[in-house]
This record gives C-alpha cells, sequence and structure tokens, in this order.
C-alpha cells in the first residue's frame, strides 16, 4: 500500500490552475486502441480516482486523464510499456496522487478493484530542476506492475531574459505542443477510450518520421537536450528525422544551448541509452553528420582544442562491421563477450578520437592528470568511474598492444614466449579488467590511421582486420587469453616462510617471476620446484639472506 497518507483534498494550495487559460483551438485527431486486462484495470482505479474527486465539489471543472507520450507511441508501434505518463487537467500530480493513496487503503476500494499489498507502492515525488532543463515536477507511483508519473498538463512561457520556462497549468493542446516530437505528443484519454492528436503524431507514426510540433529551433533551444532525444528515438525506432529539424540541430545557438545550458549527467544519459541500444552506429553517425560531437564530447571544466573528428567514422563503422559479422572466434566474438563489454566498447569508440589529444602536459611530484580521453568521459558525458579506468588504461596500453600485435604480425622470434604476452595482459587487466576491450579500443584507433585514404601507411580493410585475426588467434594458441584468472601455484605466505625472510619491497617482483615462471611452465604443478627457481634467482630478485 502506499505509504504517505492523503491530506484533506481541498488542503493542497496548488490543486486547482490559475484563472485565465488557454482553451483548445480545434479538435484532436482520434483513434482507437485496445486494452490488456492489466491497462484496464489500472484505468478502472485512475478514473474511479477522478470520479472521488469530482464528486467532492472542490474543482470547478471534472478531471480528465490521458496518458501521454512515449506509453501511447510505443502501444500504437506493438511495443510493450510499463512506464505511463499521466497527465491531469485540473490539478497537480502529487495531489492526484495523494487521492489514490487515501481511497487505495478503504475497503471498498480495495475489494472493488481486487488489490493486493504489492499492487500498490509508495509514493515519490520528483523535484523540478530549472537550471538544468528539468522543468517538470512529477510524482511516481508503482500500481499493478507499472511505473506510473502524474503530472498536470502544462504550457511553458520563456521570457527574452530567462532560459527557463514559466510553468503554468495548460491545455492538452499546450502541453502537446511543448514536446520533444510529434510522436511522443500523443495522448490516450481515459475518460473517452480514445487516443488523441493534436498535432501530426498519428500521420507522423505512419510516415516513420521524427518531427517537432513547433519551429524547431524554439523547441531546441527551450530544451537543447530534445536534440539528443530525438537521436534516440530515430535510431531506436528505426524512424528518419525531419530535413527542417536536422538542419537546425546543427544551428550554432542550438549546439551552444547544449554545451552550455544542460547538465553533464543529463548528456551521459541520453548517450548511455543511444549505446546501449540497438543500433549505436547509427546513433554516432547522426552525432557525426550534424556536428554534434565537440558540444557533447568535451570537459567543460578545461579549456582544450578539439580533436580532429574527420577519421572518426573508421572506428564506429570498423566496430559495427565486426558486429554484424561476429562468427565463433572472430574479433568481437573474442574481445566482447557480454552486453556490458558492448556498450563500453560503443563509448570507447566514441571517444577514440581523443585519443591523438594525448594527455595534459605534467610537471611536479603531482600524480599526472588523466588523459584527455578519460576526462572527456568523466567530465562531458560523467561516465563512470570504471569506465574512466578502462579508457585510461586503454590509452596507457595501446603502445605495448600494438607492439606484440606488430611482432606476431611479423612472426618475430619473441612470439612464442608465452610469459612476455601473459604477463602482459595481467598488467592490463590490473587496474580496470576488461583487457579484451582495450585490445580493441587499441584497433579502433588504429583503424582510424590505417583505414583512411592517404594515411602514411595505409592498407585494405581485409588486411587490416587480417592482422588482427592473426594476433588473437596467436593469443588462443598459445593459451594465454585466460592469463587474468591464472592461479598462483605459491603464494606470499609461502614464500617469505620458505625463504626465511619477511615481506619487503622484493615482493612483488618475485611474485611476477613466479607467474612468468608459471606460463613458460605451464605443466607445472608442484610449488616446491618453484620455490627452488626462485632461491637461484634470490640475487637477481633483491630477496635478502635469510633473518
Amino acid at each position: 500500500m502506499l505509504k504517505r497518507k492523503s491530506e484533506a483534498l481541498g488542503d493542497s494550495p496548488d490543486i486547482s490552475p490559475p484563472p485565465g487559460r488557454v482553451k483548445m483551438s480545434a479538435p484532436p485527431a482520434t483513434i482507437d486502441i485496445e486494452l490488456t486486462p492489466q491497462e484496464t484495470r489500472l484505468k478502472n482505479l485512475l478514473v474511479d480516482t477522478a470520479r472521488r474527486i469530482d464528486e467532492s465539489g472542490q474543482l470547478d471543472e471534472p478531471v480528465v486523464l490521458r496518458w501521454a507520450g512515449g506509453w501511447v507511441r510505443d502501444k500504437l508501434l506493438g511495443i510493450e510499456s510499463h512506464d505511463i505518463d499521466t497527465a491531469i487537467n485540473a490539478m497537480t500530480g502529487e495531489a492526484f496522487a495523494l487521492k489514490i493513496a487515501e481511497i487505495c487503503q478503504e475497503p471498498g476500494t480495495i475489494e472493488k478493484h481486487g488489490i493486493e499489498d504489492h499492487d500498490v507502492g509508495s509514493l515519490h515525488k520528483i523535484e523540478r530542476n530549472p537550471e538544468k532543463s528539468k522543468h517538470l515536477e512529477t510524482t511516481t507511483v508503482k500500481l499493478f506492475g507499472y511505473d506510473v508519473d502524474f503530472v498536470n498538463l502544462r504550457k511553458e512561457t520563456y521570457t527574452k531574459d530567462s532560459r527557463n520556462p514559466q510553468m503554468e497549468f495548460g491545455t492538452a493542446e499546450e502541453d502537446a505542443l511543448r514536446r520533444d516530437a510529434t510522436i511522443n505528443a500523443l495522448f490516450y484519454n481515459l475518460n473517452t477510450g480514445h487516443v488523441e492528436d493534436f498535432t501530426t503524431g498519428l500521420a507522423d507514426m505512419k510516415l516513420k518520421l521524427i518531427r517537432t510540433p513547433l519551429d524547431p529551433l524554439q523547441t531546441f533551444t527551450d530544451d537543447p537536450l530534445r536534440v539528443l532525444r530525438l537521436i534516440r528515438f530515430a535510431t531506436r525506432l528505426e524512424f528518419a528525422i525531419d530535413p527542417a529539424a536536422e538542419v537546425v540541430m546543427s544551428d550554432s545557438r542550438v549546439l551552444d544551448a547544449l554545451r552550455l545550458k544542460i547538465s553533464r549527467e543529463r548528456i551521459g544519459v541520453e548517450m548511455e541509452k543511444m549505446l546501449k541500444g540497438k543500433h549505436p552506429r547509427e546513433s554516432l553517425e547522426y552525432i557525426s553528420n550534424l556536428g554534434l560531437y565537440h558540444a557533447i564530447y568535451t570537459d567543460p571544466s578545461k579549456t582544450m582544442s578539439t580533436p580532429d573528428i574527420s577519421k572518426w567514422s573508421l572506428a564506429y563503422e570498423c566496430l559495427d562491421s565486426l558486429r554484424r559479422n561476429k562468427t565463433p572466434g572472430s574479433i568481437f566474438d573474442v574481445l566482447v563477450r557480454s552486453d556490458e563489454a558492448a556498450y563500453y566498447a560503443w563509448t570507447l569508440a566514441s571517444v577514440c578520437p581523443w585519443d591523438n589529444a594525448g594527455a595534459p602536459p605534467h610537471s611536479g611530484r603531482r600524480k599526472p592528470p588523466p588523459p584527455f580521453v578519460t576526462s572527456v568521459l568523466a567530465e562531458g558525458i560523467r561516465g563512470t568511474a570504471k569506465m574512466c579506468d578502462l579508457a585510461t588504461a586503454s590509452y596507457n596500453n595501446r603502445a605495448e598492444i600494438m607492439s606484440l600485435k606488430t611482432a606476431v604480425c611479423q612472426n618475430a622470434p619473441e612470439i612464442n614466449e608465452r610469459d612476455r604476452f601473459g604477463m602482459a595482459i595481467r598488467r592490463w587487466n590490473d587496474r580496470a579488467g576488461h583487457w579484451r576491450l582495450q585490445v580493441l579500443y587499441a584497433l579502433l584507433v588504429e583503424a582510424m590511421g590505417r583505414l583512411a585514404p592517404g594515411s602514411e601507411n595505409p592498407t585494405s580493410n581485409d588486411e587490416f582486420l587480417r592482422q588482427w585475426q592473426l594476433f588473437l588467434d596467436h593469443l588462443q594458441e598459445i593459451d594465454v587469453v585466460e592469463a587474468p584468472s591464472l592461479k598462483r601455484l605459491v603464494g606470499g605466505t609461502q614464500l617469505f616462510e620458505a625463504l626465511g625472510v619477511t615481506p619487503g619491497k622484493w615482493m612483488n617482483p618475485t611474485l611476477d617471476f613466479c607467474l612468468a615462471w608459471q606460463f613458460r611452465h605451464p605443466e607445472a604443478t608442484d610449488p616446491s620446484e618453484l620455490i627452488e627457481e626462485v632461491k637461484g634467482n634470490r640475487a637477481a630478485l633483491g630477496i635478502p639472506e635469510k633473518e
């Protein structure tokens, strides 16, 4: 059951809209849809709540409820959704949710709607944050397995002196016009049972077109994050973006607003959704073609030159080609082994151009600053610490990865030294894990240099991938791909007990010596043999004599 109890309905100071609301200019286009039994159950509870409010006589007009935006769009597309936004005409979302809390505790309501303890969750209020273009205050309740947001219908009024809108009660049409896209501006009227279209949403659904309800420049400058949201919807739904909107998405005024007005956290959330989606390549392609890269991938806390992104497409197109041509033992199959790894792979691909920017200058004894590829992730899109550690490791280890790959391709004498490769893989994996993705990062950075026409050391795509496949096949052949999980024959305690000395600086290099020996002797199972080897190299390892 809801944990918060309702106050008297008339006690809420913002329950009624102010006078002077604009009325709807024209009837909306409508169609019908069929609800599932569970959706019908939710609808009946909400309509029953609205009826109770009407009967109280507290409001000047009947309560009209509408399911809005994404749920309606997905319903028309046959996509199941458990997130439902409920727009209310005559009261705030919080006041309506509190009324639900009240009646759901009544025995009559519980019996009528078959409510069980797990059917109704707690009420959560999400405050508005206009400074970060979070203009809507919403109240969320878990009902019958759905996450239901409640908010009043709104209209936005912007002034020349403020980037933040004045939020007022509005009509359904005004609420529809302030949304990011016409396909997200559809309503399902719970009172009539019809889908209502106050813009061109139904027609655009048929055309598979992403279009803004108002003039694109107004839509995007009001909330620049809508630029990224439209890209996400276009790639997720495989719709096209209206050419008129695309032109404005590249406008310098919109890019400046996106860079300065929107919090980096919100930008990061949109990018994560895109790169975890089914079409990450198309998302990055939109960002490239529309000139959005430098507004997204930047560190706003630093003044830095922008990287050359003219060859960036080679990186994300290469990754997409590897994904599409995945077969057992192929490059993608070996290097990308989970959904999480796939997301990390696309994130690394998105910042590949920053690799050539290197690292900020460093002087003094303090810890050196992270490379630009890391700071762009950390500050530009608020990547997680784990993601940033992976970016730093990928940047720092790329030279060694390339050196070993070159040795394999040139059939150098040392390529069968298992300890050389095994210990390198363990080093790559020590801090950030995901050594495979570090190898993939090196591949993608090299792709930007070697696959571009006119590059210093050009190669064909087939030959380029053949070389990397040869490298990975060699790691399989010498059996080092699982090097990070190699179990030690001898631990630290065994060592200092066997050697008769206390732990000291000698420990780490000696433990590494032991692991390297294990890679050279994969069949060894007797720790005493390894300990004797350590004793024989006591001086070289800096191990003191027995105490």
